[in-house]
């Protein structure tokens, strides 16, 4: 993992998540995702709210899709409004389809791990309780191993202040968004979540990962 990476992002989370993502919603029809016949593997982070994570993962060289979901919950095919009330136990998700030739689990860890604050328990800025919980919902052995590692030398590295709270959970079910949720920032790039939210942090995590941003 790249610390001295990870150091740049840090001072700039506070201000990226001072607005809700509950603050706002916007019904507006998806497009299809790119979709390619090679090598993929899956990987779940959640991060806070998955309209941020999206739009930072789409931009990845390597990232074949990415679907904004819940998982982690009680509650079988879980609706937006029932996850916000947080009764049902599920972290708003994102589910990364990747080429693994192109871009590794390691460097999906250390983009989500730089992009969010990973020592606030429950919340993320403006965005309070459970299902805006750091969380990594591994799909094998090989992912829990990476991401043990990572949060321990992570702790151990002093990039945070406080404790690394990132929950390491198997993945069991992931619950698909509905779809206004998709490519959300895409298709709402002028709503105010988007222009005082996404929009800063994404220029951020351009400049910083420009080696890993695919090219327009």
């Amino acid at each position: 993992m790249n610390f001295t990476r990870l150091s740049t992002l840090l001072f700039a989370i506070g201000s990226w998540l001072l607005t809700s993502c509950q603050a706002a919603t916007y019904d507006i029809p998806g497009k299809e995702m790119m979709t390619q016949s090679e090598k993929t593997e899956t990987a779940t982070f959640g991060s806070g709210c998955f309209w941020c994570s999206e739009a930072i993962f789409q931009q990845l060289k390597g990232v074949i899709k990415v679907e904004p979901g819940y998982s982690g919950g009680a509650r079988a095919n879980p609706t937006y409004e029932q996850v916000s009330s947080g009764a049902t136990g599920h972290a708003e998700v994102i589910q990364v389809t990747y080429n693994p030739e192109i871009i590794t689990f390691d460097e999906l860890l250390e983009v989500f791990w730089s992009t969010h604050d990973p020592t606030t328990l429950n919340r993320q800025g403006a965005d309070v309780g459970t299902q805006y919980r750091s969380v990594i919902f591994y799909h094998n052995e090989q992912q829990r191993h990476l991401a043990e590692t990572y949060k321990a030398r992570l702790d151990s590295s002093g990039a945070w202040k406080n404790p690394v709270v990132t929950e390491i959970s198997p993945l069991k079910v992931f619950y698909p968004a509905e779809s206004y949720h998709h490519d959300y920032f895409d298709r709402n790039s002028n709503a105010p979540y988007c222009t005082y939210v996404i929009v800063p942090k994404l220029e951020k995590f351009k400049k910083v990962f420009q080696d890993k941003v695919r090219q327009p």
